[in-house]
């Protein structure tokens, strides 16, 4: 008898993004005249830099001659993307953090899920709520959780809420955990983190002998000087956290993936017996078990992407998204919406008019306004009454978009 991962069962209903999709059609397949704008899923809308795109070509034709073709490439990355990403994203802003430490792979949501593997089934886990579905739904996969109430909270998991009542600021858990999930710029408020708050966690870290996950996938649309780029800029970081980054938002690799993580090498995980066990060779060895590293070409158009040519061409891309950004946020906020996020993010965080719930909003916006967002509520149960608007679309699009949500406004909201 074959049996199954019985973790799996206790999922609540689909993974949020195929459901907001199934929805879709459905009203697509009924209207099929109607002009839906996608405002919903983090996919990016514009092409490739050019830049990028001719280091790609370049290295696919590289492929095709026998004294260039390359075949099984390292799996922690070639050394020219991982020295690249090394001396730009760290060194240059005097943060230490070595190329060897650097891991290429196909994506920051398939980083946040693997890394469970070196991770034991005892660990007391905290996320953040509302939270990525991915932190959440990983764990449950990975039998860490009990089952989940009628909020959709599992049991065994330390949910800490950020709401508006608490200005999106958490509150350090009451009781010990082991492993702290952290996401800023944050998915999905759009809210970002001080020096003073990841000062906190690191602290906090340190004296649990806890581990962060840090999710830093939206930190190039970060445009205040204040605002840290790297957990490792807070003293004692190195010790204690893992950051994980992806090319998908500022570079367009939504469809071609890259991605990287970072393991310093005096991270430290415990065994039963309390004895320290450094992360670095552990997860050395996942990665190079469980896969075979990201495409030769894919990693040339991400070095790309660190030339001067592909600086300048991903920083038009990201003025070019934070317009619509600041388009949301100014004219949801001029029709009386309370509006958080979209100053050094793509995500646009509003409070649901009219007592709605977030999948009523849902329904309305698709049903009167053919507009697609995300409900809150798919975030956590903190998440109930708010919802995220998406920047990855055109300005055109944003702009009838928000003309439409006006004219339903107007017209009163249900």
């Amino acid at each position: 008898m074959a049996r199954i991962n019985e973790n799996y069962l206790k999922l609540q209903a689909g993974y949020l993004f195929p459901e907001i999709g199934r929805r879709v059609r459905a009203f697509t397949e009924s209207n099929p005249d109607a002009n839906v704008i996608k405002m919903g899923i983090g996919d990016v809308t514009q092409p490739i830099p050019p830049a990028i795109i001719k280091a790609m070509h370049d290295a696919v034709d590289e492929m095709a001659s026998a004294e260039t073709f390359r075949g099984y490439g390292p799996e922690q990355g070639y050394a020219f993307l991982r020295e690249a990403i090394a001396s730009n994203d760290y060194q240059q802003a005097g943060v230490q953090i070595d190329a060897d430490e650097i891991f290429v792979s196909d994506g920051s949501k398939c980083d946040c899920g693997n890394i469970l593997d070196i991770f034991g089934d005892d660990n007391r886990i905290a996320v953040l709520d509302p939270v990525y579905p991915v932190y959440v739904d990983t764990n449950v996969m990975a039998g860490h959780t009990g089952p989940a109430d009628d909020n959709g909270r599992y049991e065994n998991l330390v949910y800490m809420p950020v709401t508006a009542e608490n200005n999106f600021e958490p509150e350090l858990p009451s009781e010990p955990v082991d492993i702290i999930y952290l996401c800023y710029p944050n998915n999905p408020t759009g809210v970002v983190a001080t020096h003073e708050t990841l000062t906190k966690w690191v602290e906090y870290a340190t004296q649990n002998k806890a581990i962060i996950l840090y999710d830093a996938a939206y930190v190039a649309f970060i445009s205040d000087p204040d605002v840290p780029r790297s957990i490792y800029e807070i003293p004692g970081a190195r010790k204690v956290a893992i950051e994980m980054r992806s090319f998908s938002k500022n570079a367009g690799f939504t469809g071609v993936r890259c991605a990287f993580t970072v393991i310093p090498k005096e991270l430290m995980g415990y065994g039963k017996d309390g004895q320290e066990h450094a992360i670095h060779p552990l997860w050395n060895r996942r990665h190079c078990t469980k896969f075979n590293g990201v495409s030769y070409p894919i990693q040339r158009g991400a070095e790309a992407a660190y030339s001067e040519e592909g600086k300048a061409q991903i920083e038009s891309l990201i003025s070019y998204y934070m317009h619509n950004a600041k388009l949301l946020r100014e004219g949801l906020t001029s029709m009386g919406f309370e509006v958080f996020g979209g100053e050094n993010a793509p995500y646009v965080w509003l409070k649901t008019p009219s007592d709605m719930n977030s999948w009523e909003f849902f329904d309305h916006l698709l049903d009167k306004c053919h507009v697609v967002g995300t409900p809150g509520s798919g975030f956590g149960a903190a998440g109930e009454g708010y919802f995220r608007l998406s920047a990855f679309n055109s300005p055109e699009n944003t702009e009838e978009a928000l003309k439409r949500i006006q004219d339903s406004v107007s017209a009163g909201i249900k």
